[in-house]
């Protein structure tokens, strides 16, 4: 396999723009293609006074992780805007699949949102050969919240400085080198299989039981890299139990300004973007969910909230509903691509 041919550059998986809105011909087109959908899939009347009871936001992961940090976050801001408490409710296991599944057959009332991952939303689709959602029929966009790199880093007593060392060293180790990640099928793996393939590297995967527990098993030296989120993976590059070689993302991290890219220290054309997102049940009404989006726009417009999420490794974006369901089915292409490659499946 030659370096860089496996998985092209047009096949990287960071965020693109959104496409250009469709705008239909005439105005009676319009009137009959909305009363069409209307008659595909009833929509729930908008309540007066929305929001008139506490809101449930479903996290498909356990407390702490990148998607709870990024709820919580949200969650206070719409409380603060709207009066009604956002209650977070953890729904953790199979890779976000049982939150998402729960989420998808909730009542579109806007009294159920979901915070979705690149994971949940634009991978899975690929890994499983059934999901009891469909990330794209069965949600409503509400608004883009946030972005952030995962990192690649190594054990410090491993002999290099930066990617294209070690490049170098895995190509006289094939087969020797390992690396880590929170769980088959992850953004991490996935972020580690691209890696190899582009680089030609034969790397053996070794999954853990989140990342946490792969950032642990480079620090101690089970592993020789990993590609974690950077959120996680910062205590450990702090105390220097780690070594940061490179972030995942076309651009430096705010958060960890020291470091690198992957692409621009020795391996160019390299990109992966972990994302985070608000979405709500399909047939969510039109008008609770624009007014979900402006103010979670608004607040990730505030310097609060843009300083917090960067201490958490990310950087704040906010977005239309369709820039985000644009982004969604991008990605769902780009990951797919990546899952066919590398071979990666989750029975």
């Amino acid at each position: 396999m030659e370096p860089n041919t496996l998985i092209g550059t047009n096949y990287t998986m960071g965020m693109r723009g959104a496409n250009n809105q469709v705008k239909c011909a005439s105005t009676a087109w319009a009137a009959m293609l909305v009363a069409g959908i209307a008659q595909a899939q009833p929509q729930t009347q908008p309540q007066t006074g929305y929001p008139a009871k506490p809101i449930k936001m479903i996290v498909g992961s356990s407390p702490g992780g990148g998607p709870d940090i990024m709820a919580r976050a949200i969650g206070q801001k719409i409380t603060e805007a709207l009066g009604q408490p956002v209650v977070i409710d953890n729904r953790p296991g199979a890779g976000g699949i049982i939150g998402s599944e729960l989420a998808a057959k909730s009542p579109p009332d806007g009294y159920t949102l979901m915070m979705a991952n690149a994971g949940s939303h634009a991978v899975n689709v690929s890994l499983y050969p059934r999901l009891g959602y469909d990330p794209v029929r069965d949600f409503a966009p509400v608004s883009l919240v946030s972005t952030a790199p995962n990192v690649l880093i190594v054990h410090p007593a491993l002999p290099v400085n930066n990617i294209k060392a070690l490049i170098a060293l895995a190509r006289t180790r094939p087969g020797e080198m390992s690396f880590g990640s929170g769980g088959n099928g992850s953004t991490a793996h996935l972020s580690g299989e691209l890696f190899r393939a582009m680089a030609g590297l034969n790397l053996v995967h070794v999954p853990f039981r989140g990342a946490p527990a792969a950032v642990i098993g480079v620090a101690s030296g089970q592993v020789a890299l990993a590609l974690p989120n950077l959120p996680p993976a910062l205590p450990a590059m702090k105390s220097g139990k780690a070594r940061a070689l490179g972030v995942t993302t076309l651009s430096r991290s705010g958060s960890a300004p020291d470091v690198p890219t992957i692409a621009e220290s020795g391996l160019p054309g390299y990109e992966a973007t972990a994302w985070y997102g608000v979405l709500a049940p399909a047939g969510t009404p039109r008008e609770i969910v624009m007014k979900l989006n402006a103010e979670i726009v608004r607040s990730l417009r505030t310097d609060e909230l843009r300083q917090r999420i960067a201490i958490d490794g990310g950087d704040a974006v906010g977005s239309t509903p369709e820039a985000f369901g644009t982004i969604i089915r991008n990605d769902i292409a780009k990951w797919a691509k990546v899952v066919k490659y590398s071979g990666a499946r989750v029975d």
